[in-house]
């Protein structure tokens, strides 16, 4: 990766995007009639599957059911020709289990848990591409997906990564400017509150810059907002000339 620009002295990325603008974002819902919710995204070349079943009854031992909140299972997998490694991932490995949790504390702060008692939420994300913006993608497609299963939610979780280039912070990072190493962090949002449901940074930033990555993360999260809210308006608009009303 030596000697790659990611910042060219115009204000370009790699991919000819500017430093706050989100790669290209397809979503859908309602993607599979088997599932309480579903729904499946592209953030660039990242894509990722989201299935929500649920809220239904404790699942095994009922001493894990809890008496004023519904539980949140969240499980992260993806797919073996996800990336050009080529590697197949054990269930349950490290990855695997620490997204899933990231995903569990997410989801946690953003689903009205209390309105279901001693029951069980299921959130299953699979990416089947990664390129970049794993987490985030995850998190958008189940906030979709949960959405499409009618369970009730404070506000969308919108996620977006960004990280700090040559004094710029830039939001949604491909796999290439991942790979270069360098201050990342990834943001979980409830956009009306501005409420933030998930941080996490992998690398040192000085704090005189910490404002400006986060305020970067923050405002492409918000521009997920934006198309998540329209792909949503468009899913129940066609729903509703399927019922005829």
């Amino acid at each position: 990766m030596a000697g790659l620009e990611l910042l060219s002295d115009q204000g370009y990325r790699v991919d000819g995007r500017r430093a706050g603008e989100l790669r290209k974002i397809q979503a859908r819902m309602g993607v599979f009639a088997q599932a309480d919710g579903s729904a499946y995204i592209e953030q660039g070349n990242t894509k990722a599957l989201a299935v929500v079943y649920g809220p239904h009854e404790i699942r095994g031992s009922r001493a894990r059911a809890l008496p004023d909140r519904a539980l949140v299972n969240c499980q992260y997998s993806s797919a073996t020709f996800s990336t050009g490694e080529r590697k197949r991932r054990p269930h349950g490995d490290r990855k695997s289990c620490e997204m899933g949790l990231q995903l569990r504390q997410t989801f946690e702060a953003a689903i009205l848990t209390q309105l279901h008692p001693r029951s069980q939420i299921d959130i299953y994300v699979q990416v089947l591409q990664a390129d970049g913006g794993t987490y985030a993608a995850c998190v958008n497609a189940a906030t979709l997906a949960v959405m499409d299963a009618g369970i009730p939610m404070r506000d969308f979780v919108c996620a977006c990564s960004a990280g700090f280039v040559d004094g710029t912070a830039l939001a949604d990072l491909s796999h290439v400017e991942e790979a270069a190493g360098g201050p990342q962090l990834a943001l979980a949002l409830l956009p009306a509150s501005g409420q933030i449901a998930l941080l996490e940074m992998d690398a040192r930033l000085h704090e005189d810059h910490l404002e400006q990555v986060l305020e970067a993360a923050a405002r492409a999260a918000r521009d997920v907002h934006t198309l998540l809210d329209r792909v949503v308006r468009q899913h129940v608009h066609e729903a509703s000339i399927l019922l005829g009303d």
